[in-house]
């Protein structure tokens, strides 16, 4: 029996996996964009292009997580309905009921019981219990052709315990490749983004180095997986709207790799680009190979100009403004009832959060003793172009307008911020946009703390689509309004 493995890379986190005559695609996005219509889309890094005409046909897809870099409609409207959708028991329902309204058939599985395409087995994990909340629903493949190598995506998340239990007790075995994910995401200095605390000198993002990247790569997520022979990179490969930037810091994967090889010798470190094929063989003592496959295409011109603008920005980033990912709201008066209608309940969810409680357990900040306001939301370019400032009480539990005051100010009298665009917080609510869009994009915190601690994390609890589905919904329904082809043609 061969029992070799073929991973094609497609872009991002996206694989064609191909062992014992069977293929699995795994978190298609085909196009060169992915996410919501509009200004809110991302371009996949480095650029290419997928004839999906020529993509050998999977006979399977595996969707690990709801992420919209993972789970892209118009990419599956490309596929044969027939092609069955797997996923793990977590899954958001709307998710699958935006696919099943696509036509295809949807098939939740746990660990205990494999895909089985002939002899490839593809066993679905759930993430480990040290995964941050808004990635604990991922599911994690181990694929296998008989009794060959195994190959491991560690997507999004912290290895599997019960994965690494079963390797632990021989029920598995040590994986031949485990493919890890960069999830840095790290903008040069001077670009303003929500992971950057704004407070002066508390800003531990800009101080992450290529290093520090790799250690946490290979390191920190690998240590359970002692004895793997071979690790390939993928991730981080998307350029966010409106970036002046180009790439995220640490996405090249080739260099991070040959970087990681010439430090340590524990493993080989593959960093494929798009179109690339890993072939893992069934023999421990040959060595993983690569080449190329034809019907994937880097679009060179578009690399080489975000390259010039990244080594641009690099020497000179300039005054960056964020820019509204919305467009602002025909009837501006509806808009403002809306957003604070919402505010009650974004109040109360607050208060359960990190940012949340711990906001409550401080009593003294810059000036002195807090009084019941303990946070801020700064909401820019309100009707009439006024800034609209709202201040958390937790006597209350909600928020209460208060006289908007300059950022600088509001740092100073509130320990925890957010100041986003009037129009995208309407978005947000209106499910027109995620609140990974928002805070990817157009959205800046301050807080004191932790990095959990900051106010854009509590969004991600209290926004996400675990905890806000029927928003997810109306996303879904965004994204797939573009989609004119009717299900069950392909």
């Amino acid at each position: 029996m061969d029992t070799r493995l073929e991973l094609t890379f497609l872009g991002h986190q996206t694989w064609l996996v191909q062992g014992g005559g069977h293929r699995v695609l795994i978190d298609p996005v085909l196009e060169e964009t992915f996410g919501l219509p509009g200004r809110a889309e991302c371009r996949v890094w480095p650029p290419r292009r997928i004839d999906a005409g020529l993509m050998p046909r999977p006979d399977a897809v595996v969707l690990t997580h709801e992420h919209l870099d993972h789970f892209h409609l118009p990419s599956l409207d490309l596929l044969d309905r027939q092609v069955p959708v797997y996923t793990g028991p977590l899954l958001p329902a709307p998710v699958e009921e935006a696919i099943v309204r696509l036509g295809f058939t949807v098939r939740r599985v746990d660990h205990t019981a494999p895909i089985e395409l002939g002899d490839l087995r593809v066993t679905l994990y759930p993430a480990g219990a040290r995964t941050l909340f808004w990635e604990d629903r991922v599911v994690q493949p181990c694929l296998r052709v008989g009794d060959g190598p195994a190959v491991f995506i560690a997507v999004d998340a912290d290895p599997s315990d019960l994965y690494l239990q079963q390797i632990a007790e021989g029920a598995q075995p040590v994986p031949r490749m485990a493919v890890v994910s960069n999830n840095s995401q790290i903008v040069p200095p001077g670009m303003p983004a929500s992971s950057a605390n704004l407070l002066p000198g508390v800003d531990g993002t800009r101080h992450k180095t290529g290093l520090s990247v790799l250690n946490q790569l290979l390191l920190d997520v690998l240590a359970p997986l002692d004895g793997v022979q071979d690790v390939a990179l993928c991730g981080n490969g998307f350029l966010p709207p409106g970036s002046p930037h180009g790439p995220f810091l640490y996405s090249d994967h080739p260099k991070m790799a040959a970087a990681a090889n010439g430090l340590q010798n524990l493993f080989p470190v593959h960093g494929p680009r798009p179109g690339e094929r890993l072939t893992v063989p069934g023999s421990p003592a040959q060595e993983v190979t690569s080449d190329q496959v034809g019907w994937v295409r880097i679009d060179d011109d578009v690399e080489y100009e975000e390259l010039i603008a990244h080594a641009a920005f690099l020497a000179d980033p300039g005054t960056v403004q964020l820019i509204p990912l919305a467009e602002p709201p025909a009837d501006q008066d509806q808009a403002l009832v809306d957003v604070r209608a919402a505010l009650p309940r974004l109040g109360r969810k607050l208060l359960a959060t990190a940012a949340g409680m711990l906001a409550c357990s401080i009593h003294e900040y810059l000036s002195g003793p807090l009084g019941p306001h303990r946070a801020v939301l700064r909401l820019k370019d309100g009707p009439g172009g006024e800034l609209l400032q709202f201040a958390w009480d937790v006597t209350c539990a909600d928020f209460v307008q208060v006289e908007a005051t300059g950022r600088e100010e509001a740092m100073a009298a509130y320990p925890f911020g957010a100041e986003l665009f009037f129009q995208d917080y309407l978005a947000l609510l209106q499910g027109r946009l995620q609140v990974w869009d928002v805070a990817g994009g157009a959205m800046e915190c301050w807080h004191i703390g932790r990095p959990l601690d900051s106010l854009v994390y509590a969004f991600f609890g209290i926004y996400g689509e675990h905890q806000r589905p029927d928003l997810a919904a109306l996303s879904y329904a965004t994204m797939a309004a573009g989609i004119t082809v009717p299900a069950g043609t392909r």
